[in-house]
């Protein structure tokens, strides 16, 4: 019975969605025995059938909640061929120069925007497509008037965690913060109610009504500084919040973040957290890459789509530290999304967060893991550092469930 379970979940993993939902396939998996291998390592000490349910629940979650998306807002969001929310009717150029401007325009596109990411002098354009063309269509004629250039569309971003939906019991760690005094942490998130947490809090906003508070955005930023109730991980740290979302239905853009970065980097900040995930993109590529030359240290969650959902971004861009959640238990989380490397875990379940209105929320995801591994980075000033401390989880050394272990184990504020 172990067996065929585990081979129809090799077969769902693998294979595409059903034509009543083509809009948004599933990833094609090339090796559906490591797939379900991995998911049983997620969950070593839960019952086959719970891990076959989750995963496929997951998978699906994911595609009701993006078509949803798609549904309410068919004038501002889009879904490209791979299934990716993007905003609707839009290309993007970087490193535009006049001649490409002028071919873009001369081929149908009208420009809305051209700007240059502050403090990294990486350029783009925003266009408008043609009235009723495809995404795709779009890009295609982007590409054969700009053939020298990156074409791209802008790919929307989401959080990968929030309040958890029942109260949970957890040891209870006894408060164990970590001084990073006058250490720079950037959040790319939303809008942070500055009253909750502890300060000093700068924040800005790089979308319409920006900034704009939300719950997620404010718990990451209590586990970092505190503030609440909620324990400091990285006490005296100063934050710089950025928010890419504001009231804008298609916030958490891959433009807003690029932006979003250069404005960290122009405030000397050393570390970003960034607990949003989405597809690969040219534009955010390119800046992250920028960013970590001038030594700025980025670090992102895996995100809470399962492991059948494609490779999540940031975390995934090379040099990004990417990291995965624990609950109470050191378990990894049934829905820990998946990256194209894996470098640590974190506590992201039967934890505490502060919401926005001040109030202590359990919360659960691999949003709330991140934070506390860029708060352990800006505590010690180096990653090397964390390896030195990181607890080897699951097979012995590094491995793609845990990383290379357990860091800020100690972080949780937890219910007595």
């Amino acid at each position: 019975m172990r067996y065929r379970l585990w081979t129809l979940l090799a077969i769902l993993l693998a294979m595409p969605v059903a034509a009543g939902a083509q809009i948004l396939p599933l990833p094609t998996l090339p090796n559906t025995g490591g797939v379900t291998g991995q998911v049983g390592q997620l969950v070593p000490r839960v019952p086959v059938d719970q891990v076959l349910q989750s995963a496929t629940d997951l998978a699906q979650a994911r595609i009701d909640r993006l078509q949803t998306l798609v549904r309410r807002n068919p004038d501002r969001i889009a879904l490209d061929r791979q299934g990716n929310p993007v905003r609707a009717g839009e290309v993007v150029l970087t490193d535009p120069d006049d001649a490409s401007i002028a071919a873009a325009q001369a081929a149908g596109f009208r420009l809305i925007e051209r700007d240059t990411v502050p403090g990294l002098d990486i350029g783009f354009a925003r266009f408008a497509a043609p009235r009723g063309m495809s995404i795709e269509s779009a890009l295609k004629r982007m590409r054969k008037a700009a053939p020298d250039r990156e074409v791209s569309a802008d790919p929307l971003h989401f959080a990968s965690g929030g309040e958890a939906p029942a109260p949970f019991t957890a040891p209870f760690f006894a408060p164990a913060p970590f001084a990073a005094a006058g250490a720079r942490v950037g959040i790319i998130d939303g809008g942070v109610n500055t009253q909750v947490v502890a300060p000093p809090v700068t924040q800005t906003g790089f979308a319409t009504g920006a900034p704009y508070v939300n719950d997620h955005a404010t718990g990451i930023a209590s586990l970092i500084s505190g503030g609440s109730g909620v324990r400091a991980a990285a006490l005296g740290s100063a934050l710089y919040v950025a928010d890419v979302y504001g009231r804008d239905p298609a916030g958490g853009n891959a433009t807003a973040i690029a932006r979003a970065i250069g404005w960290l980097v122009t405030q000397q900040v050393e570390v970003i957290t960034v607990s949003l995930v989405g597809p690969a993109n040219p534009l955010l590529a390119r800046t992250i890459a920028a960013a970590q030359a001038r030594g700025v240290l980025i670090v992102a969650a895996v995100g809470n789509d399962g492991p059948a959902a494609p490779p999540s971004y940031p975390a995934s861009y090379p040099g990004v530290i990417a990291v995965t959640g624990v609950d109470g238990h050191d378990r990894a989380l049934i829905e820990a999304g998946r990256a194209e490397h894996l470098d640590y875990a974190a506590p992201g379940a039967d934890m505490l967060a502060a919401n926005s209105g001040g109030r202590l929320v359990a919360v659960r995801g691999t949003s709330f893991a991140a934070p506390l591994v860029a708060a352990r980075i800006a505590a010690t000033g180096s990653p090397a550092a964390l390896d030195r401390e990181a607890r080897d989880l699951g097979p012995r050394g590094p491995d793609r469930i845990f990383g290379r272990g357990l860091v800020c184990g100690d972080c949780r504020t937890s219910r007595k």
